[in-house]
């Protein structure tokens, strides 16, 4: 199982409304980039418009950013689509076996290791910003 494609999803939506700043970005026009329907767009960028990074207005075709690039970090993407709950990326598997050695304490084990890789994947996508996406692809197409 991999992490949802809302994310990435929610990252394209945000770089492409930025790149297209001068347009319209519509959830018609988004689709188109992103491969996919409007109304999963529409979706997105209501989980993104809820956290404050986009801004929609009905009756208004478009969307633009509600914060400066800089301001939008990877991490802020990733909590607006709810990838997953806070400290939830790993499932630890319930009701393992009381009676056995592993059974009984692999729970306790292995949830401080999956805390600790949680919060260092969220410390990355945290010095990360819109501004380095948009940068990157922009320096790939010259």
């Amino acid at each position: 199982m991999s992490i949802s494609s809302r994310f990435s999803v929610g990252i394209h939506i945000i770089t492409l409304i930025e790149i297209n700043k001068d347009g319209v970005s519509t959830s018609e026009y988004l689709a188109e980039s992103v491969n996919t329907n409007p109304a999963f767009i529409r979706k997105i960028m209501g989980m993104l418009k809820k956290a404050g990074l986009i801004k929609v207005q009905p009756g208004i075709a478009g969307a633009e950013l509600a914060k400066d690039l800089l301001d939008i970090t990877l991490l802020d993407v990733y909590k607006a689509v709810n990838v997953v709950k806070d400290n939830e990326l790993f499932s630890i598997h319930d009701n393992p076996n009381p009676d056995c050695t592993v059974g009984r304490n692999i729970q306790n084990t292995i949830e401080p290791i999956f805390f600790t890789a949680q919060t260092a994947m969220e410390k990355v996508l945290e010095s990360m910003t819109i501004k380095d996406v948009v940068k990157d692809i922009i320096e790939k197409e010259n």
